[in-house]
């Protein structure tokens, strides 16, 4: 059944959402009823599995991305240099808003790192929400400013040489209550995908954590992290040993 579903490509997987999904989609309820129903009429939701791509570099936008369960990565073209992963994008999750309103081509590509499921608002459905509703238009205002806060901290924790610091800010960035407001306290993932997300090795992200456990910050749980101090680890600064500074 796997091989042949990743046979198809994604928008041909797709089907309309259900109720429950659309109660987990913040921007939604914000809408006037007829505008909500017409977004909602075409939006799909897919299944995309492990190794999928979303997005390509140098493709078009089609949709705005949400994710309704699972977990993704955004990185650069690893065919010019080294790949770098700039993010984990987690449940509840809405992204690619400033490449569809520059109508440009991706600058990244959007890869799934487990099966999960993604839903998709047409181009053309984004920016007539953008210009009919306010409350749309400021609840995408608040995704840029608050996408520009998350990549200046992207940026420092790619020079961090710390990688009990670099697997604090990772963890911290996917715990973001106002771009991934379906994490809550606890996400889940794995030690390989938390390491695929912060560019470290499945052993160094598993010491990495035992330190952060240590240090009363998260709780390492079956299945996932749960965050005891999120401001705590948003702050946090180790030296090598796994002491802080």
């Amino acid at each position: 059944m796997a091989a042949s579903l990743s046979a198809l490509p994604l928008w041909q997987r797709a089907r309309p959402l259900t109720d429950a999904e659309c109660d987990g989609i913040p921007w939604l309820r914000l809408l006037a009823p007829d505008q909500r129903a017409r977004a909602r009429g075409a939006m799909r939701a897919g299944t995309a599995l492990a190794g999928d791509f979303l997005c390509r570099i140098g493709k078009p936008p089609n949709y705005w991305f949400g994710v309704i369960d699972g977990l993704l990565k955004m990185s650069n073209d690893s065919s010019a240099g080294p790949p770098i992963t700039f993010t984990g994008i987690p449940p509840g999750a809405w992204f690619g808003e400033g490449t569809l309103l520059k109508r440009e081509p991706y600058r990244y590509n959007i890869q799934a790192l487990r099966k999960s499921t993604v839903t998709g608002l047409p181009i053309d459905a984004f920016h007539e929400l953008l210009e009919t509703s306010i409350p749309f238009n400021r609840f995408v205002l608040n995704q840029l400013n608050e996408r520009v806060g998350q990549f200046i901290a992207a940026r420092e924790i790619d020079r961090l040489n710390d990688t009990d610091t670099r697997v604090a800010r990772g963890l911290a960035a996917m715990f973001h209550p106002v771009l991934y407001p379906g994490v809550g306290t606890l996400l889940r993932i794995t030690q390989q995908e938390l390491g695929y997300v912060v560019g470290l090795s499945r052993q160094r992200v598993n010491e990495a954590l035992n330190v952060l456990q240590d240090r009363g910050l998260i709780r390492v749980e079956y299945g996932g992290v749960r965050v005891l101090d999120l401001e705590g680890l948003r702050t946090a600064l180790f030296d090598r040993a796994g002491s802080p500074t």
